[in-house]
């Protein structure tokens, strides 16, 4: 059953349907919230995404365009996350770094990880949305709210900074 059928049901009642497109969605939005913060805060942030979906869905007048308009969601709550998370970091000055995540260290992407978690959130965002959610430009600029030629842009940055870090830690690994 398409995403579109399964909204359009969900939007008339139908709790199958609901259920339906969280179990579809919830692991590439889990995954897009993992690949922005830590495990723990993933969960979070992602029980938050389907709460606002939820709350939005009804409201939602084109349900071919879900996907986009679940980024969109998942973006918004990923930065609203991040943005919280700097405030208390600057009011204390002792924060956490934002992606250190110990459990990560035993994985063996962990180079990978650890280079993408070192990037600017605009560009890791763009990686993320783009390469591992496998959305097109304009979806990405969409969900970003930004021209299409600012998203390959920052693809094309991104992929330079992702493929320097990589080289500077080729020598470690």
């Amino acid at each position: 059953m398409t995403d579109e059928l399964l909204v359009v049901r969900a939007q008339l009642g139908e709790r199958g349907a609901l259920a339906e497109l969280v179990r579809a969605w919830h692991g590439p939005v889990w995954t897009y919230a993992r690949r922005m913060l830590d495990a723990q805060r993933a969960d979070d942030v992602a029980q938050e995404i389907w709460l606002a979906v939820v709350r939005g869905l009804p409201r939602l007048r084109e349900p071919g365009r879900f996907a986009p308009w679940l980024f969109t969601i998942a973006r918004r709550a990923v930065t609203d996350r991040l943005r919280e998370e700097y405030g208390r970091a600057e009011a204390s000055r002792e924060g956490e770094p934002v992606m250190d995540d110990p459990a990560e260290a035993a994985v063996d992407r962990a180079g990978l990880v650890a280079a993408l978690s070192g990037l600017p959130v605009v560009e890791r965002e763009v990686l993320v949305l783009f390469y591992l959610e496998d959305l097109s430009v304009e979806d990405c600029a969409e969900i970003c709210r930004v021209p299409p030629g600012t998203v390959k842009s920052r693809l094309s940055r991104a992929r330079r900074l992702l493929r320097d870090r990589l080289a500077e830690e080729e020598p470690r690994l």
